[in-house]
């Protein structure tokens, strides 16, 4: 709605998981470079834990954009679905063909596929999103599932990413022998202070800014101790607030505005 105003050439607080507005913060940083070392020196299990909106989806989607040609890869999404149609999910999403649709024809077909890209030097990753909604019966079918390996490698990479719940999950005693395989354990927190400024000029750039929409510091200060350092708030005052903007027809981005941002986020709609 107010793109042109600003001359943007898309919307720089969208709250969707694109990898192009990625803001490498410290800990974002740390966190990719974990997943990196992770994948390349097939470790298995790797998890990643963060609070809601911390930016975990946006990373795993950048982290996609990074892996060369021969590693392949499947993200699921949904991970309230039943064993069978996870396991079928999976399947199709490595792009391997429908057969039979039963669990042992489902397991051989996907044993087959990851020796086979073995055998042509390639690795294989499995992300699966929204992890802690998962029950822990289809958490231990999932750890059943990195027994398809070879005497010396695994044959693929699971990576679990899901809010905090996820790790308390994983620590229960059940899952045990789940958390044991898990070689890489990272939980992403929210953006510190000093962040906030560089992460809100990022994605104006991004979006094509050329510096004439402006940000004062107390405006920074405002979206930080009201956000906590978490992207996805960030992005909705921001949104907000450029919108409040683009009625007044201003490119400052005053405390005011950022204020009636923040109320409107609040449900409170008075002037």
């Amino acid at each position: 709605m107010y793109k042109k105003f600003f001359g943007f050439k898309e919307n720089p607080f969208n709250v969707t998981s694109d990898p192009n507005f990625l803001f490498l913060s410290r800990v974002h940083k740390d966190a990719l470079s974990h997943l990196l070392y992770g994948i390349k020196e097939r470790k298995g299990f790797l998890e990643i834990t963060g609070e809601i909106g911390a930016g975990k989806t946006t990373l795993c989607r950048a982290l996609l954009t990074q892996l060369d040609k021969n590693t392949k890869t499947a993200f699921i999404f949904n991970s309230t679905l039943p064993e069978m149609q996870l396991l079928q999910c999976i399947v199709d999403d490595f792009g391997l063909p429908s057969e039979k649709k039963n669990k042992v024809s489902l397991l051989r077909q996907l044993n087959n596929f990851l020796i086979g890209e073995l055998s042509r030097g390639n690795n294989v990753v499995l992300i699966i999103d929204e992890a802690q909604n998962l029950k822990p019966a289809i958490l231990e079918e999932i750890r059943m599932l990195s027994n398809l390996e070879t005497d010396k490698e695994k044959l693929f990479q699971i990576i679990l990413v899901g809010q905090p719940e996820l790790k308390n999950k994983i620590d229960s005693p059940n899952l045990k022998q789940l958390k044991q395989r898990i070689a890489v354990r990272f939980h992403i927190t929210a953006l510190e202070k000093d962040e906030v400024a560089a992460y809100i000029i990022h994605r104006l750039a991004v979006a094509g800014s050329n510096g004439q929409v402006r940000f004062n510091p107390e405006t920074m200060e405002r979206i930080y101790k009201y956000s906590g350092g978490i992207p996805r708030i960030i992005n909705m005052v921001c949104d907000k607030a450029l919108l409040a903007a683009f009625v007044t027809e201003t490119r400052d981005i005053t405390l005011p505005l950022i204020e009636k941002g923040i109320k409107e986020l609040e449900g409170d709609t008075r002037s």
